[in-house]
């Protein structure tokens, strides 16, 4: 077995349980839990996706037949929503600690966020995460209250004002709208646009390269190597 192989799966291993740790030409970015919450709340996400999309609009019927129907659908979105919900909390709580905003975090919501996608900065922040995704994360919270709130009232309609459920029924579509061009934009991101990203999200390390060219500061932290800023 050559010492890449056996490197990576010493990787795979530590995963398990341990982040910000070196395994041979790896290193361990997301713990087996980190991956399974982020999992959960992208898949309970696009299954609320596909059931509410047809109950939205009949441009998007034919995304009902994946699921068995229209009437599937208008039970199963509520459900879906609320378990997208739920693991958004627990996504909340158990990525805190490294998502503590910056001085400078408001400056990617302007041009920085279109440089980063242009790569004209390749290290643009310092730390495990950038400016960039702790403002994701921080949006898909809000979000999620956002859809949750505005859901409950469309949920149980007779129990609210006719002004309340309006105005809901705006919240909802607009909150959607904005989600959806987030999460294909984090999709790009951590995909195409940045080679071995997704391996963080499925082994749950990246190389050395990798983490050396992105999150420099990070790298050095976990390796207590110097690295060229």
């Amino acid at each position: 077995m050559s010492s890449i192989a056996h490197g990576t799966e010493i990787g795979i291993a530590t995963g398990r349980a341990h982040e910000n740790v070196v395994a041979g030409n790896d290193v361990v970015r997301h713990q087996r839990a980190s991956r399974l919450i982020h999992w959960s709340v992208a898949v309970s996400f696009f299954i609320a996706l596909l059931s509410g999309m047809p109950i939205w609009t009949p441009l998007f019927g034919w995304m009902a037949y994946l699921l068995g129907g229209l009437e599937v659908c208008r039970w199963l979105h509520p459900y879906a929503g609320s378990v997208f919900f739920v693991m958004s909390i627990v996504q909340f709580f158990h990525w805190r600690s490294d998502m503590h905003l910056q001085p400078g975090d408001r400056d990617w919501i302007g041009s920085k966020a279109f440089t980063y996608m242009h790569h004209a900065d390749s290290k643009p922040d310092a730390g495990k995460y950038n400016g960039g995704q702790r403002l994701f994360f921080y949006a898909v919270t809000l979000g999620a209250i956002g859809l949750l709130l505005s859901g409950i009232v469309m949920w149980f309609p007779l129990e609210f004002p006719v002004m309340l459920r309006e105005l809901s029924i705006w919240l909802h579509d607009i909150t959607f709208i904005c989600f959806l061009i987030a999460v294909i934009t984090h999709i790009y991101l951590g995909t195409a646009a940045e080679p071995g990203t997704f391996r963080s999200m499925t082994r749950g390390t990246v190389t050395r390269a990798w983490a050396r060219f992105h999150h420099p500061d990070w790298y050095r932290k976990v390796t207590d190597e110097e690295t060229k800023r």
